[in-house]
């Protein structure tokens, strides 16, 4: 009995089993796929999408940390910025702003960031350095760069490398001070021959805008000329005391110009920096909350998807056994 059962279980079984080429013709595209597919490649879709989630809202939080320190530091700043105005106005009353002056040995100094981020602040100050450059060069003239900044050095060095007298980072790496600033133009004054110095940068006005400016300052030589032809204020009205003479107030007036200057465009080329990094990390964090909705769309849709494709399989195998 048992022999016989035997045998009839193993005449059965070789019956049912398809030969090779039949269990390989009878096999559908997608069932060669899949087993092709080594295992959990099912599942390799969602989690690209998943991680690409995760590396969005990583990013998203950086932008709005980056949003809020330069918010935090902003309203400091601005105070500072906007008292330190009222240094170098006297100035301009007394000696004049004169940008259109003719002279030999012109000194550009564009004053950029150290740190990136922050939109087109930057190449605004490179545009209207290179566009100066352009226009006081010449056969007879001379035009150098003293560059305030990592960002205005590495865009200017590309072509204008033979040009560039000096060069100055991490200005602000400390909050800036007017003994810091004075010291630099100390510096720049000693090492640079020049007969007008240009010094461009961002005006803020507001956290949304702010515009270039360039602020020209002569050389007490050329401020002398000057006077005497009646193009900048008369000097000669103000009655001099302590017994110097015109050339040496010119000289102090010139340096003092300067370090004023030089300390209002470092603030608000500070501030507009920030208010620029606000907008720019605000415009950030509002793009990749839309991408992780769209992200979160497309993980829904291929997680169903992969779900559907799963009950079919599911109900198909059940009717094959059924049938």
């Amino acid at each position: 009995m048992a022999m016989a059962a035997l045998r009839r279980e193993g005449r059965r079984v070789l019956l049912s089993a398809p030969s090779p080429a039949a269990a390989m013709a009878a096999r559908s595209p997608a069932a060669a796929h899949q087993e092709a597919t080594p295992f959990g490649a099912r599942s390799i879709s969602t989690q690209v999408v998943r991680n690409r989630m995760k590396s969005v809202r990583n990013i998203q939080k950086i932008t709005k940390a980056m949003k809020m320190v330069a918010a935090s530091k902003l309203r400091a700043v601005q105070i500072r910025t906007e008292n330190s105005r009222g240094l170098w106005q006297p100035f301009t009353a007394l000696l004049g702003d004169v940008p259109s002056v003719d002279v030999k040995k012109n000194v550009i100094v564009a004053i950029t960031s150290d740190k990136g981020l922050c939109g087109g602040i930057n190449s605004t100050s490179v545009k209207v350095s290179k566009a100066l450059h352009k226009l006081t060069s010449g056969p007879d003239k001379e035009s150098k760069y003293v560059i305030l900044g990592e960002k205005g050095k590495v865009q200017l060095i590309r072509d204008s490398k033979d040009s560039i007298e000096m060069t100055v980072s991490e200005l602000q790496k400390n909050p800036i001070n007017y003994t810091q600033i004075a010291v630099l133009a100390d510096d720049i004054l000693k090492n640079v021959e020049y007969d007008a110095l240009r010094v461009v940068f961002n005006k803020f006005h507001s956290v949304i805008s702010f515009k270039p400016t360039i602020t020209t300052i002569l050389s007490p030589e050329v401020m002398e000329k000057e006077s005497e032809a009646g193009k900048v204020g008369d000097l000669d009205s103000y009655e001099i005391e302590g017994g110097e003479t015109k050339s040496e107030i010119l000289q102090n007036l010139t340096e003092f110009q300067f370090s004023c200057v030089m300390y209002n465009a470092a603030l608000e080329n500070s501030c507009s920096e920030l208010g620029a990094r606000m907008s720019a990390m605000d415009s950030s964090s509002r793009n990749a909350g839309e991408m992780l909705d769209r992200l979160t769309l497309t993980y829904n849709r291929t997680r169903q998807a992969s779900i559907t494709t799963e009950l079919i399989e599911i109900i198909s195998g059940a009717s094959a056994l059924e049938g």
